[in-house]
């Protein structure tokens, strides 16, 4: 499946932001204690795994969504995980991690 093809399986209710931005209410920082890239936030904190902190480093507001992939495809070396970035952005936008 190409990445025309994924993009069009995103429902419609479930919109992507063009330029994924990490919530003010959120900072997403290294914590050397869980040797883990973390999400601080006034009541806590999520501890993210490795791939859910790669997409997370990179929404900054500035980078466009399909440049986010873009990157992640060639840093990996991967192809065909638009769908899983787009999963994990949703989930953000749910959680409010991401506006």
């Amino acid at each position: 499946m190409s990445d025309a093809t994924s993009a069009s399986a995103t429902p419609p209710g479930d919109a992507l932001p063009a330029h994924p931005r990490l919530s003010r209410l959120f900072r997403l920082q290294f914590e050397s204690a869980q040797n883990a890239w973390v999400l601080l936030y006034p009541e806590g904190m999520v501890q993210l795994n490795a791939s859910a902190a790669e997409i997370l480093r990179r929404c900054d507001g500035r980078r466009h969504f399909d440049d986010i992939v873009d990157e992640l495809q060639s840093l990996f070396n991967v192809q065909g995980i638009r769908e899983q970035v787009a999963a994990l952005v949703q989930e953000g936008q749910r959680r409010g991690w991401i506006d």
